[in-house]
């Protein structure tokens, strides 16, 4: 049987290039010239794009320059650069970082990071240049960079965290006599003020900050002269490097990494910067669920402002609560960066892996997704409105007292135990006799329970019963007064 032929097309084109291209081992160019001296040619053209960092590490420029400039200040202290040498390093790292800032620095992914492409952009003006890498690796460089960097992104966020509290503040403050049910199980629960909701709120951001103010204090030692692994045979000044830098501690006195092995391989500092991001989200998003449900025409307590909602492309009534609903979404995002993080380090052998070059996104995309929701809830609660009337009517249920009435019975005698098992039987009764609580008549309470008496029913005065809560972190007015001013004095 005769064949016919088939001309065989191919299905797709490879985007960059043949496969012959991207599978190049056979590289024509030198090798790599920062470390290059082992090898007789440069790395294939697709590993180049495989181990790149600058795409992304490139925004340590400011604080990679910063530290370049302390080891550089240094390496003069200690007589390894004349004064004209540091002189013209300095002058020539802050020519380079004013073109970073103005945008027009020309990154070649070929030198693979942000430390090469700095320090071969540095010696082409400055031949001393040279001699910066003097008593240092990119090891204990990308520590310190990223501990600047950590030190600088806890100190952003919190403020960022901070405008947020204060937007919650704002409206707590002018809705101060506002209530609302709260909840347990999705369910009505005990009234409280709304201001008293707003400061749970305020009380989760506040341990955000704090938590961040750790990371900072465990991002603020110093690991510059650890070297690769086992520091130098070189005269350097470790704790000169690092006063430069600001590893201070409160008094002024230079915090150093004590072993040079943990210090480039250490990489705690991620993951709980990554962790404290991940609280951010899912407070964030938890709080976006309340403004969900809140914004709903089932509750109806708040409106979202329409510069943080979206329609429907169908339905033209809807009003969809697209800022809350991409902060929870968000949360899950910051979740997946911790656990990238946990997962890239559980099984390194000390001391640097290439690995390692991977925990940067995940941090950076911390933080700038964090950053982003912050702003986004301060936006968002700032311009919402609230129902009182709808709040009003919620909180005017007489069974979200009911624990008051089992109180009441505590105050006259009965054991809490027996008095929560006869005010159940007052709701099951209202319940079935479709009475709202505070109206049921008190010969049928009597046969419940013998301890009611003619003033029972007082116990659903709804000012009454939160003036009766009297303790600290309760919400009656007095403690609510007081967290107002102490909210003032914090949110300053």
């Amino acid at each position: 049987m005769k064949q016919s032929a088939v001309t065989c097309r191919p299905f797709f084109r490879i985007a960059h290039g043949s496969v012959a291209d991207s599978l190049s081992y056979m590289p024509k160019k030198p090798a790599q010239a920062t470390w290059g001296g082992r090898f007789a040619a440069g790395p294939a053209a697709l590993m180049l794009r495989f181990s790149e960092s600058v795409s992304f590490d490139r925004r340590l420029a400011p604080f990679d320059i910063a530290g370049s400039q302390a080891h550089a200040a240094m390496l003069a202290h200690v007589g390894l650069l004349t004064t004209r040498e540091h002189a013209a390093i300095h002058a020539g790292l802050d020519t380079i970082l004013a073109q970073i800032n103005a945008g027009k620095f020309q990154w070649d992914t070929a030198l693979e990071d942000v430390h090469m492409n700095i320090e071969r952009a540095l010696t082409q003006r400055v031949p001393a240049a040279a001699k910066l890498h003097t008593a240092r690796s990119r090891n204990d460089q990308v520590a310190t960079d990223m501990r600047l960097w950590f030190k600088h992104a806890c100190a952003i966020l919190g403020e960022k965290i901070r405008t947020a509290q204060r937007a919650l503040f704002v409206v707590a403050e002018a809705h101060c006599a506002v209530y609302i049910p709260g909840y347990t199980h999705l369910q009505r629960a005990q009234p409280v003020p709304l201001a008293h909701h707003f400061f749970a709120w305020l009380e989760m951001l506040q341990r955000d900050c704090d938590r961040l103010a750790v990371v900072a204090a465990h991002a603020n030692v110093c690991p510059l002269g650890s070297g690769a692994i086992a520091g130098t045979t070189l005269p350097i000044d470790r704790e000169f490097s690092a006063r430069l830098l600001g590893f201070v501690d409160a008094k002024g006195r230079p915090q150093l990494t004590q072993n040079s092995m943990d210090a480039v391989a250490d990489r705690d500092v991620y993951v709980e910067f990554a962790a404290a991001c991940a609280l951010v989200g899912t407070h964030l998003s938890r709080m976006a669920e309340d403004l969900i449900l809140w914004s709903s025409t089932v509750f109806g307590f708040v409106e979202l402002p329409d510069a943080f909602c979206t329609g429907s492309s169908l339905m033209p009534q809807k009003k969809n609560p697209d800022s809350c609903e991409l902060l929870r979404g968000k949360s899950a995002r910051l979740q997946g960066n911790l656990q990238t993080l946990l997962t890239l380090t559980k099984g390194l052998p000390l001391t640097y892996n290439r690995d390692l070059q991977e925990d940067k996104p995940p941090v950076f995309d911390s933080f700038d997704q964090s950053t982003l929701c912050a702003d986004v809830l301060a936006g968002t609660v700032a311009g919402l409105t609230v129902n009182s009337k709808r709040c009003a009517a919620a909180v005017a249920d007489p069974a979200l007292l009911a624990t008051d009435l089992a109180d009441y019975l505590v105050t006259r005698g009965v054991a809490f135990r027996d008095a929560h098992h006869a005010v159940g039987a007052v709701v099951k009764l209202a319940e079935k006799s479709a009475t709202p609580l505070n109206k049921l008549p008190l010969a049928e309470l009597k046969k419940i329970s013998a301890a009611f008496g003619p003033d029972w029913a007082n116990v659903f005065d709804l000012k009454r019963a939160l003036a009766s809560r009297t303790g600290t972190g309760m919400p009656g007015p007095a403690q609510i007064a007081r967290q107002f001013a102490r909210w003032r004095k914090l949110l300053k």
